[in-house]
């Protein structure tokens, strides 16, 4: 742990085991959704379902990489996760991204997807509300985790005919705003 990091953190009044704690629910539900998000898109198939595969992948490879690089703070920050990858699971700040009970009805896959995304940008704005001004790092991954979910509710939005979003898939490397915590 980095007690001087932790103590800093406290100073501002910021509850640190609060915050440990929503690092943890934010961590689990990003290996979760990076799990379900594997089963989403083998069942992206057909002509429609093709279509999004490459933004589900992105999307899915993006949260794996949301996990890895909270997992540091949570340690920084005198937390640790649990020993159980089923209570992990289970504490997810999100439900499970589960497949639709129709697993080749695209429309209900992207909703799925949509909602995943959606969830995951009410969390990590509550974490950057926590912490603005207050712990410079955790509001700096934060943001860079948002930045990377609101991208990916743009993409599944726009393919639900929401609207058109302005975002557009990445090419090359993933994780623009967030590579800078995976080094």
């Amino acid at each position: 742990m980095a007690k001087v990091a932790r103590e800093m953190v406290e100073m501002t009044g910021v509850d640190v085991d609060e915050l440990i704690e929503l690092l943890v629910t934010n961590a689990a539900a990003e290996l979760t959704t990076y799990y379900y998000y594997t089963i989403l898109r083998a069942n992206l198939i057909g002509l429609d379902g093709e279509t999004i595969k490459e933004i589900a992948e992105t999307a899915r490879i993006e949260d794996r990489n949301h996990f890895e690089a909270i997992i540091p703070r949570i340690y920084e920050l005198g937390g640790k996760l649990p020993e159980s990858m089923v209570d992990f699971h289970n504490m997810s700040a999100c439900p499970p991204a589960s497949l639709p009970k129709k697993a080749n009805d695209v429309q209900a896959l992207l909703k799925v997807l949509v909602e995943a995304e959606r969830c995951a940008v009410r969390g990590y704005t509550h974490v950057c509300n926590l912490t603005a001004g207050k712990d410079h790092r955790t509001y700096d991954l934060a943001q860079s985790i948002l930045n990377e979910e609101i991208e990916h509710e743009s993409w599944f939005s726009e393919f639900l005919g929401e609207g058109p979003s302005g975002h557009f898939l990445r090419r090359g490397d993933t994780s623009p705003f967030v590579s800078k915590f995976l080094k």
